[in-house]
Parts: structure tokens; C-alpha cells; sequence
């Protein structure tokens, strides 16, 4: 059976050591833990939160260098970013993507489901474990990024929410 306390503990000599995987084996039991790094081709993006009190305060490691930016060319309304009022959730864990319960029923959200704080979103298998995974804000499904039955990994963003 999969200990959530002794992951948790993992996740957090990871980040306390700036280790990017650990693997550990015990006995019949095998957990495999790997974090983002940031700048590094081909890994996933920065984990920005999520719902779990041992998610990692930095997960990328060592803060990138400071650039001093240049004055920012003025934007009119229609030129802003309309995502960046979108908030992520990310996956908790290394697992599987389920959007939804079972093969014949509806997925839990759509693009356009308005979702509320606790709602389930998905389910991520991982170690035979099936773990509900729920929205962290409420709002609108504006984005789904994963595939039904895609492999995802920790810290990835699942959905974009547009809360309110």
C-alpha cells in the first residue's frame, strides 16, 4: 500500500537537498519521484502550487539569474495575454490522466464546465492507486492540456481555469 506520509517526506528531502529524482525500492514496493527543471530543454514547466501541503515552495531549484528588462512596449487592451488571468491545476503526482471515472462515462469537465472549489476534474492513477483529483479554484474550464490516459508527471498542468 502506497504511504502518502513517507512520499511526502521524500518530495521534501528532494527539494531540501535540490535533487531532481530519487528512486527507492523496498522490498515489492518501488516509488519513483521526479521534479522539473527549470531551463532545461525537453522538461516540464515550473509546478506553481497545488492542493497538497507538501508541494514544494521551489520546485525548479536554484532561482534563475536576474535580468533587467527594458522599458515594455505600451499594450492596448486587445494586445494583453488573454491567459494570464488563468489559473493552473497541476498534477499532484506521477501518474496516469483519467478524464473520467470509467470507459463509458462522461468525463468529470469539459471546456466551458463551470467548476467549484473541491469539485473532481480527474483521476490520476498511480501504483493501482486511483486518486481524485480536484479543482483548487472555482471557475471555468478553459483549457484541458492532457489526453485521456496520457502518462503525466508531477507538477504538469492539467487544465487552465478561469476563475470567478
Amino acid at each position: 500500500m502506497l504511504d502518502i506520509e513517507r512520499i511526502r517526506k521524500l518530495v521534501e528531502m528532494m527539494v531540501d537537498n535540490d535533487l531532481v529524482e530519487i528512486s527507492l525500492r523496498d522490498g515489492d514496493e518501488e516509488v519513483s519521484l521526479r521534479r522539473p527543471q527549470v531551463g532545461v530543454p525537453g522538461s516540464l514547466p515550473q509546478f506553481s502550487g497545488g492542493p497538497y501541503p507538501w508541494s514544494p515552495a521551489n520546485p525548479g531549484g536554484p532561482a534563475a539569474p536576474e535580468v533587467q528588462p527594458t522599458a515594455p512596449p505600451a499594450e492596448s487592451p486587445a494586445e494583453q495575454n488573454p491567459d494570464e488571468d488563468l489559473v493552473e491545476i497541476a498534477s499532484p503526482m506521477v501518474g496516469t490522466f483519467y478524464s473520467a471515472s470509467d470507459p463509458e462515462s462522461p468525463p468529470f469537465v469539459d471546456v466551458g464546465t463551470r467548476v467549484s472549489r473541491g469539485m473532481v476534474v480527474c483521476i490520476l492513477e498511480a501504483m493501482k492507486v486511483f486518486n481524485e483529483i480536484k479543482a483548487e479554484v472555482s471557475g471555468t474550464i478553459e483549457r484541458i492540456l492532457v489526453k485521456n490516459a496520457d502518462a503525466v508527471e508531477f507538477g504538469q498542468p492539467l487544465f487552465l481555469v478561469r476563475p470567478g
